[in-house]
């Protein structure tokens, strides 16, 4: 589904300070599968799923998104490409202060038009499936850690992605917390989501859900025997 080849990836490129966070990175992620980042910090793993995601660039190498190149595209077909393929879960959750659950979770549809009220009955939807139901209209900053990033999911697929992409997403919550968000993980591989995720929690990385573990060390995938 996603195709890698020979990513590199530089920062301050040119400049005395120049950092290479990534370093002739080949991989292949295939469809329908659940797939995870794992290394140090300074790894390169969040610099590798920011690419995978479409988020940044490369410095170089070719990124192949369902056999077509997206190398090259100017960025408002990469907007395009974001909105309708991906579902993004970030860390910190990054969800608006001031606005309810329910307004959260319809934020990344409105670029796409369409009925308002289809798409408040789909936002809805997700968060009954999320037990949110009766918090959709509390503002978001009034909802515990769990209630945010079960949101912060609703809204990641309020678009119905094929690619779910998440960072580091067990970072801040406890373990109860992370047994449910890999609970809603495994339901979401179990109706085709293909999820890609970076983590060095074990609760994530071991976890059966997760069908492969991709090491990272030094900005490149460390080979499976080392």
């Amino acid at each position: 589904m996603i195709e890698l080849k020979n990513i590199c990836k530089a920062f301050n490129h040119g400049r005395d300070n120049e950092f290479h966070a990534l370093n002739g990175i080949d991989l292949h992620l295939p469809a329908q599968r659940v797939t995870a980042f794992r290394g140090p910090s300074g790894s390169g793993k969040t610099t590798l799923l920011s690419i995978v995601g479409c988020l940044s660039r490369p410095t170089s190498g070719r990124v192949r998104l369902k056999d077509r190149d997206i190398s090259g595209l100017p960025e408002r077909f990469l907007t395009d490409i974001r909105r309708q393929t991906f579902g993004f879960i970030f860390q910190q959750f990054n969800l608006i202060k001031g606005l309810s659950a329910i307004e959260n979770v319809m934020l990344p549809a409105y670029p796409l038009g369409g009925d308002w009220r289809a798409l408040r009955e789909s936002a809805e939807r997700l968060l009954g499936d999320l037990r949110l139901s009766h918090r959709r209209e509390a503002k978001v900053e009034w909802l515990s850690g769990g209630e945010q990033q079960r949101v912060a999911i609703a809204r990641a697929l309020i678009n119905d992605p094929e690619i779910v992409v998440a960072d580091e997403p067990t970072a801040n919550l406890d373990t109860a917390l992370a047994m449910e968000f890999m609970g809603i993980l495994e339901k979401l591989s179990n109706t085709g989501k293909t999820v890609i995720l970076t983590s060095h929690d074990p609760l994530v990385v071991e976890s059966s859900i997760v069908h492969r573990v991709v090491d990272m060390r030094d900005g490149r995938i460390v080979p499976p025997h080392q």
